[in-house]
């Protein structure tokens, strides 16, 4: 287990602030990162939070996973590693072009 939390269902109108003050309640935050959809700028309804200690991510996630946050249940979890760009065989996926 990490620092780093993957947080799902926050509401769209939730910005990093507004995480970065309900996890402050835990523990200190070290980041916080709302994803979005890159041509858009709108919010894809998850979160990165990385909390400083990993005593206080653990925390987080018994504490506020399924804890209402501005009318939504949270997911709080371990944020997995990201996804490698490599295929099943170990090659390099490749965008088709058309």
């Amino acid at each position: 287990m990490g620092n780093r939390l993957y947080v799902g269902n926050i509401p769209f109108t939730a910005t990093e602030e507004h995480l970065l003050e309900f996890f402050a309640n835990i523990g200190e935050v070290a980041s916080v990162r709302v994803v979005v959809v890159p041509h858009t700028g709108q919010p894809k309804g998850f979160a990165f939070v990385e909390m400083a200690e990993e005593g206080d991510a653990k925390r987080a996630i018994a504490e506020l996973n399924g804890k209402p946050f501005m009318g939504r249940s949270l997911r709080v979890s371990d944020a997995r590693p990201p996804k490698s760009p490599r295929g099943r065989n170990g090659s390099l996926l490749r965008e088709r072009v058309r």
